[in-house]
């Protein structure tokens, strides 16, 4: 497929294949990583449980399914998922769009400030919808969670702690996405226009350059992403200890992991964040570029199928048909 039948679309179809893209994206990319984000949240805990202290991903991984049972490191998914789609939807609709407006192209590429600033509006809607499931997620994470399923922990954070605490790590994720995201999109734009400057589909480009932006981005930013691990699940042994009642804020959450663990508990969980983002934006690149290949050459077959007929084009078409009959 040519470089403009690829990244262009009617303007009333585009926004729809995107998100239909990002949904799927979103959604296999959770799934798939999801046991390894499980140990993530447990080996950044600040006072984890003598019975839930890990040496390494296979070490945690080992230790769930053996004392907590199989399914221990999935619990929680359904949360994720069902705000994954949309969220991704958003996320990926909304940088292909606005990446072509600030840059004024049909396409968005070779525009790193584009890029970037389309990258936090995008930023800005996916964390809107995922920033409560996170917070359900990684409470149903922890080693002795105390709730029964995604809807007892809901039901049970809004009666003992109030709806806006599913906002409480809003201004930290935002503070990590941002630049996450901008790191991520960038790299991978960059990738691409190294690999696959043309545009075109090419799945081994898509992949390699989804795990090297997802590997670096998560290595940059895991000092936040510890700060709002701490801010989401809010461990009982550390809010005991520190004589508060919640941990609140980015600058709290900060000089509470420094009171604990020093400038290394920054980096704790470092090497499970970024073995998972390394698969997760490997597969969500690819299967976002995929679904957008697969809706567009769909796309480009209807309005092929609804073209006019031409005239001439059908009368050179019969004149150069061979009408000679058949030997008997």
């Amino acid at each position: 497929m040519e470089f403009e039948e690829y990244e262009s679309l009617l303007p009333s179809s585009t926004v729809a294949t995107h998100m239909v893209a990002g949904a799927a994206a979103g959604i296999m990319e959770h799934c798939l990583i999801y046991p390894i984000d499980s140990v993530k949240t447990r080996m950044q805990s600040l006072q984890p449980n003598p019975k839930a202290t890990y040496h390494s991903i296979s070490d945690a991984l080992y230790k769930m399914v053996k004392y907590e049972g199989i399914f221990r490191p999935v619990r929680g998914m359904s949360a994720v998922v069902s705000g994954a789609g949309f969220a991704h939807a958003l996320y990926f609709s909304c940088y292909e769009k606005m990446k072509r407006v600030f840059s004024g192209t049909e396409t968005g590429a070779h525009s790193p400030i584009s890029q970037g600033a389309a990258g936090c509006l995008a930023t800005l809607l996916h964390d809107t919808v995922m920033t409560p499931a996170d917070v359900i997620k990684q409470r149903m994470q922890m080693f002795n969670s105390p709730y029964k399923n995604v809807i007892d922990c809901m039901k049970r954070i809004c009666q003992k702690e109030g709806v806006w605490t599913f906002y409480r790590s809003y201004s930290t994720q935002l503070t990590m996405n941002i630049p996450f995201q901008i790191i991520h999109f960038l790299t991978y734009e960059f990738m691409q226009d190294l690999t696959n400057d043309q545009r075109t589909y090419d799945p081994k480009t898509h992949v390699v350059s989804g795990a090297v932006s997802g590997a670096f981005a998560a290595a940059v930013t895991t000092p936040l992403d510890v700060c709002k691990t701490l801010l989401n699940t809010q461990e009982h042994e550390t809010l005991h200890r520190t004589k508060q009642s919640y941990i609140n804020g980015l600058i709290n959450a900060t000089m509470t992991v420094y009171r604990f663990r020093g400038l290394r508990g920054y980096f704790q969980g470092f090497q499970a964040r970024v073995v998972s983002h390394v698969p997760s934006t490997a597969v969500a690149w690819s299967v976002y570029e995929f679904f957008k290949h697969m809706l567009k050459l769909q796309q480009s077959l209807k309005d092929k199928t609804h073209e006019p007929s031409n005239p001439v084009h059908l009368q050179e078409d019969l004149l150069c048909t061979d009408i000679t009959p058949s030997r008997i």
